[in-house]
């Protein structure tokens, strides 16, 4: 993982939002509708949100229906963990 990659995962996970939603998603697979109801957010600020999230790879998208149900990405946490320290060190 290049730095460049690190400091999109750190840019998306900058905001309180988007750590509450990856906080989230750590139980498991949720619907946007779900997501969306545990914040006083608009339906396109949570898009703004998880755009984010998707774009750096922490957050995996698949849509059924007309709903997005997003997944956190177990591995590319991992693997920010291991880079961010490698890196640092």
């Amino acid at each position: 993982m290049e730095k460049k990659d690190i400091a999109i995962c750190f840019k998306a996970l900058s905001d309180e939002t988007r750590l509450n939603i990856v906080e989230m998603l750590k139980g498991g697979s949720m619907c946007a509708c779900k997501i969306l109801e545990q914040f006083n957010i608009t339906q396109p600020t949570l898009s703004y949100h998880m755009k984010s999230l998707v774009a750096s790879g922490l957050v995996s998208v698949i849509k059924v229906g007309v709903w997005n149900h997003y997944t956190i990405n177990k591995e590319m946490l991992k693997e920010l963990s291991e880079n961010l320290f490698l890196n640092i060190l």
